[in-house]
């Protein structure tokens, strides 16, 4: 399915699609400098309803501060009130929602003095990221000989454009490789994150998670973290190696657009049975109830778009 839709929001105006467009010469085209955010609205009880909105909509303007502009034009409730206004503008139920801020300036120096901030909001449909079968059956993934962004190289507690050159990489070649996804090393060895999604391992019924310092602070990941603690588990951060996926008894993925996925192979090694293990179903099963408002504990996570 295609990412296309009726209409784009762009700084203040529900623009036809093919008319929302930026000119050739835009600083962020040219040098990556600009941010974004993935978001996803979903079908519930009461209606169409955004996952974590304004949690996203303060990301977005944190990562503009990160990247160094000192002015943004929006708050987060009238990036979030946009938000329901593409959603419900594309007669959309559920769907992936894109934000992205970028820079309009009258040169192409390397300096952001003199540029002025832009933001457009898209939402269309859109499956899973990992593929269809990837919820039932994981997927299979290698370690990436890209190297994660060293966090005093490129900002990593942003959603940068330019970062995710390093994402496309890393990506492209374990697809070409044969595998469904890249896993990613840290500047000191241990692993980061995928190019999409923060991991977790399981292993002795306990879960395990990478420190914060090197990766992006996921918002499915932080909901997770909730939803596991509810559900009894403990969960240690701490630094991973990659010989300790290869030993776990489960490995999965989390991020907005691939939700929870199991990796069901690292290397060519198989990990657990090789199949989506037991924790990592409980634990996809917790967030869909979550986002489908399914469970009330988490309903105060979901931004109702009617």
């Amino acid at each position: 399915m295609g990412i296309e839709s009726q209409f784009i929001w762009m700084n203040g105006q529900m623009l036809p699609y093919e008319k929302a467009t930026v000119h050739f010469l835009n600083m962020t085209l040219h040098y990556g400098v600009g941010a974004f955010e993935g978001i996803r609205c979903y079908d519930t009880p009461r209606g169409p309803a955004v996952f974590r909105l304004s949690e996203h909509m303060q990301r977005l303007i944190d990562s503009t501060k990160v990247i160094g502009f000192n002015e943004f034009p929006y708050t987060v409730e009238e990036l979030s009130q946009a938000v329901r206004d593409v959603v419900k503008a594309n007669g959309l139920k559920e769907c992936y929602i894109r934000p992205l801020v970028y820079l309009n300036s009258p040169g192409l120096g390397l300096n952001l003095a003199g540029s002025s901030v832009q933001v457009g909001i898209a939402a269309w449909e859109w499956g899973n990221f990992l593929g269809e079968d990837a919820l039932e059956k994981g997927i299979r993934a290698n370690i990436a000989s890209f190297t994660r962004h060293h966090p005093n190289v490129s900002m990593t507690k942003a959603k940068i454009t330019g970062n995710y050159a390093n994402s496309m990489l890393a990506k492209t070649e374990s697809v070409r490789l044969g595998f469904e996804e890249a896993i990613m090393l840290d500047p000191q060895g241990f692993i980061a994150e995928c190019t999409g999604e923060n991991i977790f391992l399981v292993r002795g019924g306990k879960l395990y998670t990478t420190p914060t310092a090197t990766i992006l602070e996921g918002i499915t990941r932080t909901s997770l973290l909730t939803i596991a603690a509810d559900l009894g588990y403990t969960v240690i951060e701490q630094p991973i190696s990659r010989d300790q996926l290869y030993i776990a008894d489960e490995v999965f993925v989390c991020g907005s657009a691939a939700e929870v996925i199991a990796i069901r192979e690292v290397d060519f090694r198989r990990i657990g049975s090789g199949v989506c293990g037991p924790v990592t179903r409980v634990l996809q099963k917790g967030y869909h109830a979550a986002i489908h408002g399914e469970d009330e504990r988490y309903g105060g996570w979901l931004d109702l778009v009617g």
